[in-house]
């Protein structure tokens, strides 16, 4: 794999850097958020080892900027001495895919950045997704309807990516926030609201709205029409 440390203290850095190398790994290191962000959009990497206090920008921001700003889906284990509940859920709100408290096992590091690998392999193998004519390319966030480009902010892009993964299949909606914002929503509104924004740009694109609603069930993505 080839992996970016972002880590200011430089024990925990060098200590990263040399047991990932001496495993085969490529590996290349940041000392503050500015660097990481960077490197992240840059180059290409595997996975990111993503320290949350961070001289510069921290972690939390980083790992915004990567996901909304350059859309960048490369997987993040983030690291970090907070180890509460509401703080793992900001990780994941954030954009972590993973977490992992310190003091850690340089051992489970690795193993934890082999899995969010594999899995990232797995998204990537069928890396056009498709619903009749309306296709999103999860490498570059791009989404075409009936030919048309559709423009999307990146809540929306990230609703329709998790719709389109199994067009047919109807999410929950607490499976949408979950996976959007980290945690499920107070109110139904902001939900709705992303969802009725990203319908108005598919319809002016494609002259239809593709997505179903399944009162108190769900939503799905319909693969009929082309």
């Amino acid at each position: 794999m080839r992996i970016l440390i972002i880590e200011d203290d430089a024990t925990i850095a060098a200590n990263l850097y040399d047991f990932l190398a001496a495993r085969g790994h490529d590996v290349d290191a940041a000392a503050d958020g500015i660097t990481g962000l960077h490197l992240a959009v840059t180059q290409d990497f595997d996975a990111i080892v993503l320290d949350l206090g961070l001289p510069g920008m921290d972690g939390l921001a980083l790992a915004r900027k990567l996901r909304d700003d350059a859309h960048c889906a490369t997987p993040i284990l983030m690291l970090t001495a907070r180890d509460t509940l509401n703080d793992k859920l900001e990780g994941f709100a954030h954009g972590a895919d993973d977490y992992l408290v310190k003091p850690f096992l340089l051992k489970e590091v690795e193993a934890r950045l082999n899995a969010l690998h594999k899995r990232s392999i797995g998204r990537v193998t069928n890396r056009m997704l498709q619903a009749g004519s309306l296709t999103l390319d999860p490498k570059t966030m791009s989404v075409r309807f009936t030919g048309n480009d559709v423009k999307l902010p990146p809540k929306c892009l990230r609703i329709l990516e998790l719709l389109m993964r199994d067009p047919g299949r109807v999410v929950s909606r607490d499976e949408i926030e979950r996976q959007v914002w980290g945690e499920p929503q107070e109110t139904s509104d902001t939900l709705r609201s992303h969802l009725s924004t990203l319908r108005r740009a598919l319809t002016t694109a494609g002259g239809r709205d593709p997505i179903e609603t399944l009162h108190g069930i769900g939503y799905r993505i319909q693969e009929t029409g082309h």
